[in-house]
């Protein structure tokens, strides 16, 4: 079972983000504040978890947290500031849509940026406390319809399975029939070409 809360007493957030690892699309976070007497079995991190309850869960976070935000970073974003800090910017920017201002943050993972509200950051947060699980699901569900969305318009990329991750379909997508707009820049989209010496 995930603990409740890390700092008690407190409005509390718990923040995560998704698509850190991807060649396209953004990156986007989520910023969640559940209220204190929330429990849910099934939560859990959104990489334990399968599609279907990602997305059951989705419904009961919305419908039961004191508040809830999505944002993103755009690919333009991500190669102009690079990814480390547009997955934080994201994350703070869903913290500044919450409907309720929270007192403390908690973040998945062990990097943050000055921010006026107090934070922890913590490695595996989102199997940890049940706050950054809310949020993981949320950016890992709205990031995927993003991706789906996006392969309506560039399909031959199947972003619609591989949520524009490295997967080999997607490299060789990439090689045939180079990039979109939605493509990050800055990441190496193809393995280098072997160099061969001619003798």
């Amino acid at each position: 079972m995930l603990r409740a809360f890390h700092t008690p007493g407190c409005i509390e957030a718990g923040c995560d983000e998704a698509g850190r690892g991807c060649l396209a699309g953004p990156v986007m976070a989520a910023a969640v504040v559940l209220p204190p007497d929330f429990t849910n079995e099934l939560l859990n991190d959104s990489k334990q978890l399968t599609q279907r309850q990602r997305y059951l869960l989705r419904d009961v976070i919305e419908r039961e947290a004191v508040a809830w935000a999505v944002a993103e970073c755009s690919p333009q974003e991500i190669d102009r500031l690079n990814i480390l800090r547009c997955s934080i910017l994201a994350m703070q920017r869903a913290v500044d849509q919450l409907a309720v201002r929270p007192q403390h943050l908690i973040i998945d993972g062990n990097r943050w940026m000055p921010y006026p509200i107090p934070a922890d950051t913590i490695v595996k947060g989102d199997a940890t406390y049940m706050s950054i699980a809310a949020a993981s699901v949320l950016a890992k569900t709205y990031r995927d319809d993003r991706m789906k969305a996006l392969a309506q318009e560039f399909p031959q990329y199947g972003w619609d399975r591989n949520m524009g991750y490295p997967a080999k379909a997607h490299r060789e997508a990439i090689r045939q029939y180079g990039t979109t707009p939605h493509h990050r820049m800055t990441f190496r989209l193809l393995p280098e070409e072997q160099l061969t010496l001619e003798l």
